[in-house]
């Protein structure tokens, strides 16, 4: 399964930025956030277009998780939104690619989860001190292409 349907660049210009880097360079290992690896996410938005967004690299045992902190603001992210109505996603890491099914944690699953996010990035823990929102996380679970 391929993510299909018109792309359309992220409005943010270090979003954009980092995207076409990944893409002319075929690896996400291209470009960091603050020093720390990224991965990137390819989704259908809820307007039906494509969208791609580095996020910072959080895994365990082979799965990833996706953190939607907003560097803390009171507001998700605007792929939040994308996720949860269209959870199956392309996921790339370094030079490999592979579908992905986002859900989002909560209780404790979640509590389990959000050391991990911190340990990958520990501004993460500063981010959720700045909002009364409890910031979202979603394991992205691979696919059986099968």
């Amino acid at each position: 399964m391929t993510i299909t349907g018109t792309y359309v660049p992220s409005p943010s210009g270090w979003v954009r930025r980092q995207v076409e880097t990944i893409e002319s360079t075929g690896t996400t290992e291209s470009v960091d956030i603050l020093g720390r690896p990224v991965v990137l996410l390819t989704m259908n938005g809820v307007t039906g277009t494509v969208r791609k967004v580095p996020l910072m690299r959080v895994e365990h045992d082979g799965v990833y998780a996706a953190v939607a902190s907003k560097g803390g603001a009171p507001e998700h992210p605007k792929w939040y939104a994308n996720l949860r109505k269209n959870p199956v996603i392309e996921l790339q890491e370094g030079t490999r690619t592979w579908v992905a099914r986002a859900r989002e944690l909560e209780g404790e699953e979640r509590e389990e989860w959000w050391p991990r996010c911190v340990a990958a990035f520990p501004n993460y823990a500063e981010y959720q001190r700045r909002t009364k929102r409890l910031i979202p996380v979603f394991v992205l679970e691979p696919v059986d292409a099968t």
